[in-house]
């Protein structure tokens, strides 16, 4: 195979015959490019060789299961990767129309090591990508990935005999009977599953209903034009379809859906949006009373609640902030032998003996039905009213290109070291901790918080803030400590989403 090019154009005799790949689409913790203008068919197949060069280098047995998202070209961009992977060795196991959860499934359930689901996740359509892993639960980080960068950008591909397609046939009965597992609720609940159109709309209402659930479907037919909205549970345009569905039919809740399956969102009875990190509190405070002196694993995005939670300290429960990133948290959790980890984006990670450590929306949605049938007097609002009270914002994201990102973060953050180290405030709260694992994450002394991070799978920076004062002081501290501070960097764009 020729080494790949980054300079090629579409409509060209070159993008027929070379590989295009674009270095920027190696992201800390999968793959993520816009087809034809940053990565082709050829680059796909190139980076299906490079993937099984990887594992052979590894020494992990060259067993893969492969699986492709609802979009109008995953099919094609799933069949140029098992081309390279057929070309490196590999024995591909290719399970057809999945989710990512459904693919890290096939991982156990297939006995096979490796994983590459073809999917761009919630981006927006023309984003393609590869979620990837070879040692389960866990999938890459930056080093597996950076290496394979090298490998694929390098040409250093190694062709082998070997490869071998099996066509899984069955595997979505068989995920959705992992998922519902003997679960049957008994506490009548009626639920709305929005999945906009998405892949989730071929599993979620399915998975629900054997559980028990009456099921309302919303926007569950596939289209990969998504004509109302992204499938994003974080996204406003979503969230407030589902709280508009709920107060039409009385539902108890509202479950979102990704593009993937992989996130969950939740919107209670009164139409109100639960960030996922308050959920996961919820579980975790359920949790930790059925499991004494659990650990869990929470994202630097996340509410600062688990830290001062009495329920969860009368529980003996532990709670350590990690790296932002489906990869991190999910490597945090089975590390430390965690009974959860909680992204606020909506990854969440339930390990033995709920599931199997690896991010399920499906699973996450199964655990907070179960969490209100243990609950039964009480509606999902009530149990979001006993928490202590905190403002937290949505996730805000600016635009800031690739490849200057990380440079522009890095004056931010030496921004905040600075002004923490001088004994600094921010609207007259002072500043009494930086953390600086995964960006800023600014810690005021009235349990205040502001965080810049880089997104890790698009040109964008990351802003989440929270309050522990109001509604009002939540917006205020966005509007005059955070947005200035990164306008004043003219690397910086438009927001997607702004409180």
């Amino acid at each position: 195979m020729l080494k790949p090019r980054q300079d090629i154009a579409p409509n060209t005799a070159a993008f027929e015959t070379t590989p295009l790949v674009k270095p920027t689409g190696f992201r800390e913790y999968d793959a993520r490019w816009i087809l034809d203008k940053e990565i082709n068919l050829l680059g796909i197949q190139a980076l299906g060789l490079g993937l099984a060069t990887y594992v052979h280098e590894i020494g992990v047995k060259p067993r893969i299961v492969v699986g492709h998202d609802f979009r109008s070209y995953s099919l094609s961009v799933k069949q140029a990767l098992i081309l390279g992977l057929l070309q490196g060795g590999m024995e591909v196991l290719d399970i057809g129309l999945a989710l990512s959860p459904m693919a890290y499934f096939g991982q156990f359930a297939l006995e096979a090591p490796c994983v590459a689901m073809v999917t761009a996740s919630h981006n927006e359509n023309g984003w393609t990508g590869v979620k990837m892993g070879a040692n389960p639960p866990v999938t890459f980080g930056p080093d597996e990935i950076g290496r394979l960068k090298e490998i694929v950008l390098g040409g250093l591909g190694v062709e082998r005999p070997g490869g071998r397609l099996e066509q899984v046939e069955g595997f979505r009965e068989a995920y959705l009977a992992e998922v519902v597992g003997d679960i049957k609720l008994s506490r009548p609940l009626k639920v709305i599953a929005a999945c906009g159109n998405g892949t989730a709309g071929a599993f979620a209402p399915d998975a629900l209903r054997m559980m028990g659930a009456e099921v309302i479907e919303m926007d569950c037919e596939l289209d990969w034009s998504f004509p109302k909205y992204n499938p994003n549970p974080e996204d406003h345009a979503m969230l407030m379809q589902m709280a508009a569905r709920l107060k039409e039919t009385g539902a108890d809740l509202a479950l979102g859906f990704d593009g993937d399956g992989d996130r969950c969102g939740v919107v209670d009875e009164t139409g109100e949006e639960i960030f996922a990190d308050k959920i996961g509190l919820l579980l975790a405070r359920d949790l930790s009373a059925l499991h004494p002196n659990a650990t869990f694993v929470v994202d630097v995005k996340s509410t600062g609640l688990y830290k001062t939670d009495a329920v969860l300290k009368a529980n003996g429960a532990e709670t350590v902030y990690w790296k932002t990133g489906h990869s991190y948290i999910k490597r945090k959790t089975a590390e430390l032998g965690a009974l959860a980890g909680f992204e606020k984006s909506g990854h969440f990670f339930l390990a033995d003996p709920i599931g199997r450590g690896y991010d399920d929306g499906l699973v996450a949605a199964a655990a907070v039905l179960q969490m209100m049938n243990r609950n039964p007097g009480k509606t999902l609002g009530e149990l979001k009213a006993a928490l202590p009270d905190a403002w937290t914002s949505m996730t805000m994201s600016p635009h800031c290109d690739d490849e200057i990102k990380y440079d522009v973060l890095a004056k931010i953050v030496a921004e905040y070291e600075k002004l923490g180290a001088e004994g600094g405030s921010i609207l007259g709260r002072k500043i009494v901790e930086v953390i600086t694992v995964n960006g800023a994450r600014v810690h005021l002394e009235d349990g205040s918080w502001v965080l810049v991070r880089a997104s890790s799978n698009k040109p964008e920076l990351v802003v989440v803030v929270e309050s522990m004062r109001s509604e009002d002081d939540m917006r205020a501290l966005f509007r005059e400590e955070v947005k200035p501070r990164l306008a004043a960097h003219p690397e910086i764009g438009a927001y997607n989403q702004e409180i």
